[in-house]
């Protein structure tokens, strides 16, 4: 009988790098190695070090592919603590697309790409989410503002490149949210199994099939 395939939600914690091994500095940084004990499993995307929440992780190749795959746009949801206050003029730039420069293959070229439009709201309170260690910079002379994100795409660091190309540098970024997946129930450094509900729901919405 086939071994089932194994489909994990991790609450990335901020400094844990988003793979099982640090090539550069083995033993310098935590790695998922330290959290989730699950052989054969790998992230489906990724989260920067200085980025906190949501990470999927599965044996499932299939589905690694549809959902990194920009084609189909499989929606991540972000929260943003952002340096001021955005501006409607600034949330409309953000929301039709930002121009930012890529690396190409060919060492040195680097070429402008708009990201695609995107869902931008300005949260009316700070959300509930656990406090970051080490904690942001404070400084009581410039207020601070959280926005939410929703991207199809997954550029390089893009939610960070975005907001500071408006004028609104990125202090603290969390994923709350894969699809329909979410960080309920977990906190930072916690791990589940997908519930049969989740799984059926999260192979349908990706390849049409449960």
């Amino acid at each position: 009988m086939p071994r089932s395939n194994r489909y994990i939600l991790f609450y990335k914690p901020y400094g844990v790098l988003t793979q099982f091994t640090d090539r550069r500095d083995p033993g310098s940084r935590p790695t998922l190695k330290d959290f989730i004990p699950v052989p054969k499993v790998y992230p489906v995307g990724r989260l920067d070090a200085d980025s906190e929440g949501l990470l999927l992780l599965t044996d499932h190749g299939a589905l690694q592919h549809w959902l990194t795959d920009p084609r189909y746009q499989h929606p991540r949801t972000y929260w943003v603590q952002v340096e001021h206050i955005p501006d409607e003029t600034a949330l409309e730039k953000l929301r039709q697309g930002i121009n930012l420069s890529h690396q190409t293959r060919r060492a040195g070229v680097k070429q402008q790409r708009q990201t695609r439009s995107a869902q931008i709201q300005l949260l009316p309170e700070d959300p509930d989410l656990p406090p970051r260690d080490p904690p942001i910079r404070s400084r009581k002379s410039i207020p601070t503002a959280w926005l939410e994100i929703v991207l199809t795409e997954g550029l390089n660091r893009q939610v960070r490149r975005m907001t500071a190309a408006v004028g609104f540098p990125t202090l603290r970024l969390v994923r709350v949210a894969i699809a329909h997946l979410t960080l309920q129930g977990l906190a930072p450094g916690e791990w589940r199994d997908l519930t049969e509900t989740e799984r059926k729901s999260l192979l349908t919405r990706a390849i049409g099939s449960p």
